[in-house]
């Protein structure tokens, strides 16, 4: 195993706290090695910050399933259910990603300000959790000091983060929406995999269809 000065883990999502974080690790570490977990492989969002940030820093990004997918496949969450599927916990992510790279630490961007669990979660072991070898270089910060770090420093974040407010996170019905509009492609792509996707986008949409409202035709 390398030295916790000499290289490091880091699970990027192109969204502002991962990309500050990226960007730290690569300026403090010798070798960094960015990790990347994806619902729907291939979505050109998501390509578009990969690779800006591949050659940005001169990486590498490792992608892997996400482990929620184990749920969702086991559960037939907008897919037929398949109980073969084996339970992944994000535990086993880390475990994989550290043997992959024979690297033992990784950096975390959770914050306290995230909400009332990653602030306990944090002050009971501090910015450094020797114990799961994890530690939080962001623990502190603020959004408004993570958004000022991105203007100085120049940093790009995941396109789909104007439509969205955030990055692709999951398959969520209200996002779906957005994305059907924004990036027909990708919309398609993602109900090649989760082909019931689609029918809680269109509930999403005329549930918040506004009274006297025209929907678009020919979106996506």
């Amino acid at each position: 195993m390398r030295d916790l000065t000499d290289s490091v883990i880091v699970f990027y999502s192109g969204g502002k706290d991962s990309a500050v974080l990226l960007d730290l690790a690569v300026r403090h570490f010798k070798i960094v090695h960015p990790v990347f977990m994806y619902h729907v492989n291939g979505l050109s969002f998501q390509d578009t910050i990969l690779k800006w940030a591949e050659k940005k820093y001169g990486v590498e990004i490792y992608r892997v399933p996400h482990f929620e997918l184990s749920t969702m496949y086991r559960s037939g969450a907008f897919s037929k259910a398949d109980r073969s599927v084996r339970q992944i916990k994000i535990n086993d992510i880390y475990a994989h990603a550290r043997d992959a790279f024979g690297c033992e630490w990784i950096a975390a961007g959770e914050r306290c300000a995230d909400s009332t669990i990653r602030n306990a979660m944090i002050r009971k072991t501090g910015p450094i959790d020797a114990g799961r070898h994890r530690f939080y270089p962001l623990a502190y910060w603020l959004k408004s000091h993570v958004v000022s770090y991105i203007t100085q420093r120049k940093l790009m974040v995941s396109p789909e983060s104007k439509t969205l407010g955030h990055s692709f996170a999951g398959i969520v019905p209200k996002d779906l929406a957005k994305i059907k509009v924004e990036y027909p492609e990708d919309y398609q792509r993602i109900l090649s995999a989760f082909p019931l996707a689609e029918a809680a986008a269109i509930r999403h949409e005329r549930t918040h269809e506004q009274p006297g409202h025209q929907a678009p035709t020919g979106a996506g």
